[in-house]
């Protein structure tokens, strides 16, 4: 009895020990072989394909498994698949018969379990003891996976012919279609293409294909898987060719995610190298299209690259993304570079945050005048891009017309080191070097932004105002993300801090969004005017261009509540041409994209965060006691400390109005006294040219004393300036020129360099002069003795 209960016990010990050897000599992971990169679009439609590293088409394994190829294949291969453990015991009974009978191999017997198990273990040769190790496999295999899961596996991996491996990659490559879309005969075709995959090739073995196909629909006519015509139309179609291209929709994403697979993976494990992505097919061929159409124009300016993008605003997803024209033919275009995550020139595109953050802490109001006057900076002079100057303009109109020398005014009042912060603090990666390397030139373009993260900016601030009420008013760090192309997960970057943050920290107020979402809807350039006429829409859409130094990049990105779009012109090489600006070569692209986007009502004004304010109606300040006309205007609550107008002042005339007087000569009841409009002497010699209504303060009533105003002004140089004047064709050095106003505009003035008297000038006060090279002192004096000081130096060569 002893001897038996031990033996049993050993019995027990070995067939435990068998049971785990059988439960683990399944592999964990069955296929390692690598697969091809893909990219669906929301739908699941195919937008690109990229062979995989050991040169096969093979796609990821997909779960899913047409009910068509599941008929043909069973039917073809394992008619009794569903209900055997793995092993057919009658099928191999049968091959056995067979084979012995004409002593060769006839009849292979494996079911499509075990055609599994082989593929796995490299497709091994078909011995005996191959058989076996299958057979043991394919029912452990039948113990842990469903029969579809055993299905999807075979469809995943089984080869097609050439290099095709899988029914996916088969049905893109012989028929251009995904394998649900394929007919009965095309199914069919491919069903029997693994047990012969060899006989695909054209012009090789094309009846025994042919056979073969219309042997399995006749067998599913007889098993009542087909009706008889279905059977008859299906075996009249023509057998699959050579190998067809795959879809080239969106090149660029595939590179993009290739690059950044790695990353993502880590991040989330079970995702493949095949992806649904958040692109909407249509809208990617359309926007294709028209990136591909006016690049054709384009191309005869030598502007050979084009990109866009379109993302949807409340979700963060891109719906459509042309990283460049697509032109492999020509290796010169290098058109795959992708232009929307490399880092250009982003010209003046920054404006519009610049302008949102002075909103945002009060210091100045939408239509307040900041000054538009020759201007240098350490050696810098900053040009408009008309070259004129308007004295002052609004600081929404100097947006809207992307003035460039009101953009430095406003930088230098903001300082640059925190606009610097506040680009950080929007999502721009690519501003790896400090503040000071940039200086005064971040809102001219003088860094570099991907396409990808300006959309990002944009919509994220578009975002961040349509949750105004949602968000009660306070600031959600969560809507604010970059772009995100992956449909299987979240494209939000979710901020370490979820909670809603005070109001006094948020980046930018509500009302100056609301602000600056409206000045952007005005978009335009002196000269221009009628250019930006061809770019109206039945929507309003708030747009910004943008021109990087030497016309290397045109940008134009605008966004409406529903949609950002984003799109750059130029070469990838940084090759300049003349008329590249972002007016002439994005904003058409730009606009062309919008009308094809459905209509979408305009932002609605701030609910929070905003009071009323009396503003100035000629200088757009806040207004004073001495403004003769308010207006009432919307602005952020920090607007309450914003500075008093400083350009209305009270003026006491005579009687009939035409000279000043003063206390000394007049009684006041013999004045008028009257609030006048007054700007400083080099702001109103160029407002005055571009405002033909403005009046120049009265002059004085003879015999009354002056006032101590400022009369005199130098405009240019500035204090302290380094001029560089470039030689003639002649080969002699050219004059520079320079320029003074007097409040009295009769007054002559008299010129002096180091203390030599140089010439007399009235009413235009421009003196052209050729000084020697090195330091000097400009003096100008008028009839009264009132006199300015400029100190200056000339350069013998140009400062880099």
């Amino acid at each position: 009895m002893k001897l038996n209960g031990k033996r049993k016990k050993i019995l027990a010990g070995i067939a435990l020990i068998m049971i785990v050897c059988f439960w683990l000599c399944l592999p964990a992971q069955l296929f390692k072989a690598p697969t091809s990169f893909i990219l669906m679009d929301e739908e699941g439609h195919l937008l690109n394909a990229s062979i995989a590293a050991d040169g096969q088409w093979r796609f990821p394994y997909d779960s899913a498994v047409p009910q068509k190829f599941v008929d043909c294949i069973t039917t073809y291969e394992d008619k009794r698949f569903f209900y055997h453990p793995g092993v057919d015991v009658a099928a191999l009974a049968r091959a056995i018969k067979q084979n012995l009978q004409h002593h060769k191999t006839i009849s292979g017997g494996s079911t499509l379990t075990m055609q599994v198990m082989r593929l796995s273990g490299g497709n091994r040769s078909r011995n005996l003891w191959n058989k076996m190790k299958e057979a043991v496999l394919a029912v452990r295999l039948e113990c842990g996976y469903r029969k579809r899961s055993i299905l999807a596996l075979y469809a995943s991996n089984a080869p097609f012919g050439s290099n095709v491996v899988g029914l996916q990659a088969a049905a893109w490559r012989y028929f251009g279609r995904s394998p649900e879309q394929l007919s009965w005969g095309e199914t069919a075709a491919l069903a029997v293409l693994p047990n012969a995959p060899a006989s695909i090739h054209p012009g090789k073995n094309r009846d025994q294909l042919l056979n073969k196909r219309n042997s399995l629909l006749y067998k599913l006519y007889t098993t009542h898987k087909i009706d008889s015509i279905t059977c008859r139309l299906a075996q009249q179609e023509p057998l699959p060719g050579a190998p067809r291209p795959l879809p080239q929709l969106a090149p660029h994403l595939l590179d993009r995610f290739k690059r950044e697979y790695a990353a993502l993976h880590a991040d989330n494990k079970d995702l493949t190298t095949g992806i649904q992505t958040t692109i909407n097919y249509q809208l990617q061929l359309l926007v294709n299209g028209i990136v591909e159409r006016h690049q054709q124009v384009l191309k005869g300016n030598q502007i050979n690259n084009a990109a866009a993008m379109v993302m949807e605003i409340e979700s963060g997803q891109v719906v459509a993304y042309t990283g460049n024209i697509y032109n492999t033919a020509d290796a010169a275009l290098e058109s795959h570079v992708d232009v929307l995550n490399a880092p250009r020139s982003p010209g003046s595109t920054l404006k519009p945050i610049l302008y949102a953050s002075l909103l945002t802490e009060g210091s100045i109001l939408p239509r307040q005048l900041i000054p538009d006057i020759p201007t240098q900076i350490n050696g810098y002079t900053p040009q408009n891009f008309d070259l004129g100057y308007d004295g002052a303009v609004p600081a929404n109109r100097a947006l809207a017309r992307s003035l460039n020398i009101p953009a430095i005014k406003m930088l230098q009042q903001y300082k640059y080191p925190r606009f610097y912060h506040v680009l950080k603090e929007c999502g721009l990666s690519t501003l790896p070097r400090p503040a000071d390397f940039y200086g005064m030139s971040l809102i001219l373009g003088g860094c570099e932004v991907t396409p990808y993260e300006l959309a990002g900016v944009y919509s994220s601030m578009a975002r961040m105002y349509l949750h105004e009420q949602q968000n009660k008013g306070k600031w959600n760090p969560e809507d604010w993300f970059m772009p995100g192309y992956i449909k299987t997960q979240n494209s939000k970057v979710k901020s370490k801090n979820s909670q809603l943050t005070a109001n006094n920290s948020q980046l930018f107020s509500y009302p100056a969004l609301w602000h600056t979402f409206n000045a952007m809807t005005e978009v335009m350039r002196p000269g221009e005017e009628g250019l930006w006429g061809l770019f109206g829409s039945a929507q309003r859409v708030a747009w910004k261009t943008g021109t990087s130094f030497g016309f290397r990049d045109g940008w134009a990105v605008g966004f409406t509540p529903k949609y950002c779009v984003v799109v750059w012109v130029g070469n990838t090489t940084g090759e300049g041409r003349p008329g590249l600006t972002g007016i002439n070569t994005a904003a058409p692209i730009l606009f062309e994209i919008f009308r094809s986007l459905p209509l979408t009502n305009w932002f609605t004004a701030p609910s929070t965060g905003f009071t009323y304010l009396p503003v100035c109606h000629h200088s757009g300040f806040k207004a004073g006691t001495d403004c003769p006309v308010a207006d009432t205007m919307l602005a952020d609550n920090r607007a309450v400390n914003a500075p008093v107008c400083p350009y209305h002042k009270m003026v006491h005339l005579d009687k009939t109005g035409q000279y000043r007087v003063t206390a000394n000569c007049v009684s006041p009841a013999g004045m008028q006294h009257t609030s006048w409009f007054i700007l400083p002497p080099a702001i109103e010699y160029y407002y005055r040219l571009q405002h033909a209504d403005y009046k120049p303060l009265p002059a004085f009533l003879p015999g009354c004393a002056e006032d101590n105003g400022k009369v005199l002004e130098i405009i240019y140089p500035e204090e302290s300036a380094r001029i560089y004047v470039p030689l003639e064709i002649s080969g002699e050095r050219g004059n520079t020129v320079f320029r003074a106003t007097h409040r009295n505009t009769n007054s002559k003035l008299f010129w002096h360099i180091d203390d030599a008297f140089v010439a007399t000038t009235q009413q235009f006060h421009q003196l052209s002069v050729n000084p020697a090279p090195g330091k000097h002192v400009l003096t100008v004096i008028d009839e009264n003795g009132e006199s300015i000081t400029r100190n200056f130096e000339i350069q013998t060569q140009e400062k880099k």
